[in-house]
């Protein structure tokens, strides 16, 4: 049988250890079968590789690859939470976040890396409802954030 984690792995990707928390909240908390994840920066061993705003410093391409940074952190911090994730049972919400110059509006582009991978990790039960909001600044000046709702077994 194949499992998320083994999806993950074939498609070359390896899940990050559960980033720190940047201010005072914890990273996933479970209240019966769901799971949120708080906002997922792409960090990447505890520091960013671009900042700014999107369709200014970074590109439609350049966000779309962290918001596939983000997403893999919040699958890690769910991970985390439930200890396999055979036990997804779906992906029940994206909520993602794209700092933006003033004039763009591609944010679904941008969020379109996390759905991409999600969909590949866990196929049917990957496909989710979602958001993809353009905001002024984000924590850290990271140009993407992303969270999650999951249902769990």
């Amino acid at each position: 049988m194949t499992t998320p984690e083994s999806r993950i792995a074939e498609l070359g990707l390896t899940l990050p250890p559960v980033p720190a928390p940047v201010a005072s909240y914890v990273p996933v908390v479970q209240t019966g079968n769901l799971v949120f994840t708080s906002g997922q920066l792409p960090l990447v061993d505890g520091a960013l590789s671009i900042t700014g705003k999107v369709g200014a410093e970074v590109s439609v391409e350049e966000a779309n690859a962290l918001a596939r940074i983000c997403v893999l952190n919040a699958i890690a911090a769910v991970k985390a939470e439930i200890g396999e994730l055979s036990r997804v049972r779906r992906i029940v919400k994206v909520v993602g976040f794209v700092a933006s110059a003033p004039d763009f509006s591609s944010q679904p582009l941008v969020v379109n890396g996390a759905s991409e991978v999600l969909s590949a990790v866990f196929g049917d039960k990957g496909v989710h409802a979602r958001s993809s909001l353009g905001v002024a600044v984000l924590p850290l000046d990271a140009p993407v954030e992303i969270e999650l709702i999951v249902e769990v077994e």
